[in-house]
């Protein structure tokens, strides 16, 4: 397996890459990490697809490897777009594959609505293309917690102390059952953590997963999911909080999207069922290239 890393330059800054091959001669595949805010790192274990195609991460601007100007102007769907695109030139990905995960697919759905030219099909893993929606299902999943950790949310969010102690806790005995349900959580996943910027996520998204408050919260590009005109597989966990009927529901939109729920997994099922994640975009990749 041969692994080359480096810098591109992109609007803001550079951003890091890490590209991997392994001699399969299929057409590369591109992977946007989730956040905002977070980098690619947990999303390593999609080295194992190098088989067929090349593989290629980047960490987006302010976040990961790359660098972090201090600049919040950059923290913007649009730059994040635009970066994306700048990316598939420098890396001479004129056919590609994309794969988003969480926020990689508001990334993802956003700049296919700009008419790319050789994208060869779409993977949404765990899709947030609502935020309101997601809003919603989070408020419902939240009610399926204790009560005491409800309530700690609750206090924590009306009087403005979402950087407390107790509130980080609450919000992590709900990302043990609906973002990662390994335990203990595997160390990639910690180490992500160490990678992230806090403030591209609060300002973007909000001080946790389920409360929404950035320049993110009226996104909603549902009404325009038909207007995507690539092969698209939509994926997700049952216990996800990219809800599994919400993601059915954004498939339904895409024309002849195909979707697949794992049945043992949450937001992370690369990791929590990780060989049939690996078999299942493999063969949607294989089937996208050769079509008629």
């Amino acid at each position: 397996m041969e692994i080359s890393k480096g810098f591109v330059k992109v609007t803001g800054g550079e951003v890091w890459y890490r590209r991997v091959k392994n001699g399969g001669n299929g057409i590369p595949l591109l992977v946007l990490h989730g956040g905002p805010g977070n980098s690619h790192l947990p999303l390593e274990a999609l080295d194992v697809l190098n088989e067929h195609r090349e593989v290629i991460y980047y960490d987006q601007l302010g976040s990961g490897y790359s660098q972090r100007p201090d600049n919040p102007n950059l923290w913007r769907l649009d730059r994040f777009v635009e970066e994306l695109g700048q990316v598939r030139k420098e890396l001479r990905l004129e056919e590609v594959h994309i794969l988003g995960h969480s926020w990689g697919t508001t990334l993802l759905s956003s700049y296919l609505l700009t008419s790319p030219n050789g994208v060869k099909s779409a993977v949404f893993s765990s899709p947030c293309l609502s935020a309101p929606r997601w809003a919603d299902d989070q408020k419902r999943l939240l009610k399926e917690m204790p009560s005491e950790v409800q309530a700690i949310i609750d206090r924590s969010e009306a009087e403005g102390t979402t950087d407390s102690k107790e509130y980080k806790e609450a919000t992590q005995e709900y990302y043990k059952k609906h973002v990662c349900r390994l335990d203990p959580w595997p160390e990639v996943m910690k180490k992500a953590f160490t990678l992230g910027n806090s403030d591209i996520y609060l300002s973007m998204w909000g001080p946790s997963e389920f409360c929404v408050t950035g320049n993110l919260k009226e996104y909603d590009c549902t009404p325009r999911l038909h207007e995507i005109n690539v092969p698209s597989l939509f994926l997700c966990g049952r216990y996800d909080e990219a809800a599994p009927d919400t993601t059915i529901y954004f498939s339904s939109l895409v024309p002849e999207a195909k979707y697949h729920i794992f049945e043992e997994s949450s937001h992370t099922p690369y990791l929590e069922q990780h060989e049939e994640y690996a078999a299942v975009v493999s063969a949607y990749l294989h089937e996208s290239e050769h079509k008629a």
